[in-house]
């Protein structure tokens, strides 16, 4: 069997053993379910390495069943796999199986359908990032989208997850209802559905309004699934209310997944025919709004994974800029960026669920002072914030260096400034709750004078007796596990080479479809040397870093700071008031963007 017919294996395996799983896992022991989780994840996590090393120059193309192009045409299933899909699956994997290895402690007693949901979840993921079909990215997309959904409510006996799924369900499921009609458009159109087929069909067309719709329909829904702004509101709901190790997967890849695969629809499938400019502004223009948004949220949130959830929107936003640059590095920026701040985001989540199941308890104002006590947990937290700023050596550096350098590039030259000022607010804010939390640093404020809005005390995930014993060993590995990874990223050799020429190839769609369609080899690509340890690169970081303590401190000691004064109330109450937690708001604002992406892209620029 070659390393290409192996490519569903990665899908149809989890999904076999979560069916297996939800048939007989109730009568199995607990560590027999546990056990069977982690196999499976750990033999995910070694396909998706196997295909990173096959696709060093190359794209693994396979079609299941047999069922070849025939002058052009196919009714078979495709999985096109490059460098950039295979390092997104194996980051899936990772995540999942970190999860699992947490989830082994943190819950006192766990129902097989956990297993069974997590593991639908790790083959939904797996096939989005693989598939090279449009409808196939529909129905994994819809797959993760139910398992998440359900995870969400987890504590289905609590009001407020059951309430947080429904908004996300809600939310998201729209999202894909409009996906699913711009899908059935440009299959009007072409009588395709796969990405090349569809590429190939539109090759020298005119971007007329059907084609701008279908595309602006279709990507709605990935960047529905990546939070980013107006779609951005069911994001914090849900993480809020997820059990802590599913954070890690919302957080970590299931919001990339979205931005993946709206660049991937436009690079393969309508780049040749709509303008790369008017794109171009499209993206840019909900990264930035949505880095703002999520920034400024972010620091007025005292919910320790609300807060969280923000920064992951504020990160999507830069993630969104420097892909929008449509160059190999700005997209290999992108790749490093997420790799490392899915190992440090993951990090965070999983140390809010140390002090839950401790403190019953993620509120930084009810946590004041009282984590004093768990030292290595303490340095575990400041050291995440710090690299969520862009510390060197971490990936999160590596990441936000080549994407301020390709905007830069790119004549953008707002882009470091906008990369510094949004790391610098989110990690000062994640540094300000440690500072807090941990320090007790600053007065004790009432929780009317709290950033954000009123929490309550949460149940603890697990039971009384793992509050009150010391952090079980598993998920302090967890933990360290992920930071290790995001600290691998970045000091790799020559990964800001590795990563430009996959971006490289990810941008090349002629060839993924000549490839895709014929078996041809894929075409080489010319060397390049790419590195993120620039003067420049340094600089930012070290003012990232710098800004983000002065946020720090200052929002801790300053009462006016504290309580959002310093921006204008009006603008504060209105930023509030927007995300008012009603289901039919959100669906509102997910309208008004679909029509501000389509005039963004259907306007051309003049």
């Amino acid at each position: 069997m070659t390393t290409a017919q192996l490519t569903p294996v990665i899908v149809a395996v989890p999904l076999a053993v979560a069916a297996a799983l939800a048939v007989v896992g109730r009568w199995l022991p607990r560590a027999v379910r546990d056990g069977v989780g982690l196999l499976t994840a750990a033999g995910a996590v070694a396909l998706s390495a196997l295909f990173i090393a096959a696709t060093a120059d190359t794209r693994l193309v396979e079609w299941v069943g047999g069922w070849r192009p025939v002058q052009g045409h196919s009714v078979g299933i495709v999985f096109v796999v490059d460098r950039l899909g295979a390092s997104l699956a194996l980051l899936v994997s990772a995540l999942v199986l970190i999860a699992l290895i947490y989830s082994t402690k943190y819950f006192e007693d766990v129902e097989s359908h956990y297993h069974v949901l997590m593991l639908a979840f790790l083959g939904g993921m797996s096939g989005f990032a693989l598939t090279g079909d449009l409808f196939d990215m529909f129905v994994f997309f819809e797959l993760m989208g139910t398992a998440a959904y359900a995870l969400t409510g987890y504590k289905v006996e609590e009001k407020a997850p059951v309430q947080a799924a429904l908004n996300f369900g809600v939310v998201n499921s729209l999202g894909a209802y409009v996906t699913v009609v711009g899908i059935a458009l440009i299959y009007a159109r072409t009588g395709e559905l796969g990405l090349a087929q569809v590429g190939d069909a539109l090759h020298g067309e005119h971007a007329d309004g059907l084609v701008v719709a279908a595309f602006v329909l279709i990507i709605t829904g990935w960047l529905v699934k990546a939070a980013v702004a107006p779609f951005h509101f069911w994001l914090a709901d849900a993480h809020a209310m997820a059990p802590a190790p599913v954070c890690t997967l919302f957080s970590g890849v299931m919001v990339v997944l979205g931005v993946y695969g709206a660049m991937r629809v436009y690079t393969v499938s309508f780049a040749d025919v709509l303008p790369e400019p008017d794109v171009r502004r499209a993206l840019l223009v909900v990264g930035v709004v949505t880095a703002v948004v999520g920034a400024l949220m972010c620091f007025l949130q005292s919910h320790l994974k609300r807060m969280l959830a923000f920064s992951t929107i504020a990160h999507v936003g830069l993630f969104l800029c420097a892909a929008a640059t449509l160059t190999p590095d700005g997209v290999g920026g992108a790749a490093a960026y997420v790799a490392g701040h899915a190992g440090i985001k993951a990090a965070l989540f999983l140390c809010c669920g140390v002090l839950l199941n401790r403190f019953a308890s993620v509120d930084e104002v009810h946590l004041h002072g009282r984590g004093r006590s768990l030292r290595l947990l303490t340095w575990l937290w400041m050291i995440c914030g710090l690299a969520l700023a862009g510390l060197p050596p971490f990936g999160t550096f590596t990441g936000k260096s080549l994407g301020e350098e390709a905007l830069v590039a790119s004549g953008y030259h707002w882009g470091p400034l906008l990369f510094v000022l949004v790391s610098a607010v989110t990690a000062g804010t994640v540094l300000r709750a440690g500072l807090r939390v941990f320090f007790g640093v600053g007065e004790r404020v009432r929780h009317d004078d709290a950033p954000g809005p009123e929490s309550e005390n949460e149940e603890p995930e697990t039971e009384h007796e793992t509050r009150l014993a010391h952090t079980p060993i598993q998920m302090t590995a967890a933990i360290i596990m992920l930071m290790l990874g995001s600290l691998a990223v970045g000091v790799v050799p020559a990964l800001a080479t590795h990563v430009a020429e996959a971006g490289a190839r990810f941008l090349d769609g002629a060839d993924y479809i000549r490839q895709a369609l014929t078996s041809a080899s894929a075409s080489p690509l010319e060397p390049e040397s790419v590195t993120s340890w620039t003067e420049e690169g340094l600089l930012l970081s070290a003012l990232s870093v710098l800004l983000a303590a002065i946020v720090a401190v200052a929002s801790t000691h300053a009462r006016q700071v504290t309580r959002g004064r310093e921006i204008a109330p009006s603008f504060v109450r209105g930023i509030r008031a927007v995300h008012s937690g009603h289901v039919g708001d959100y669906v509102a604002w997910l309208l008004v963007g679909v029509a501000g992406i389509a005039a963004l892209v259907g306007v051309p620029l003049t």
